[in-house]
């Protein structure tokens, strides 16, 4: 079924799902200056994984845009997550929302074409992967 009798019928360019699978290399944590924006809630879960008091965490790893806080970058080179450590997250199981629900972020479900153009920089997406489902991929779109 091509992409435009998809839409026709309503359906999502991706609704048999999505080959995915996260390799753990550690790319989608560096590259290129941005953002990884934090929650209180979050802040508060990664402060007590750290134990640390959530003024020394806002202190040493947060920086404020605005009226948000987004977790500071190394300023190296590939603008490596400060959590980034030998290309594994020191705080995976509490990572935040935005890093756990990568690739599936609105920017690159918009269409096809981003999935593809994402491909490049994301090595977890490859035909060979197993299969996301559509329901999968739309809570983390909800989250």
């Amino acid at each position: 079924m091509n992409q435009k009798l998809k839409v026709i019928q309503g359906k999502s360019w991706y609704e048999d799902g999505l080959n995915f699978k996260c390799t753990g290399c550690g790319k989608c944590c560096c590259g290129a200056p941005g953002y990884i924006w934090v929650t209180d809630e979050e802040i508060e879960k990664i402060s007590e994984k750290l134990k640390l008091t959530r003024k020394e965490f806002h202190m040493k790893y947060l920086v404020q845009v605005g009226n948000r806080f987004s977790i500071k970058d190394l300023k190296n080179n590939n603008h490596s997550c400060v959590f980034l450590r030998d290309n594994k997250c020191s705080i995976y199981e509490e990572r935040p929302k935005q890093c756990r629900t990568y690739p599936f972020w609105p920017s690159i479900m918009k269409s096809e074409k981003n999935w593809e153009e994402e491909s490049s920089a994301c090595e977890g997406i490859r035909p060979y992967h197993p299969k996301v489902s559509i329901e999968e991929i739309k809570s983390k779109l909800k989250s």
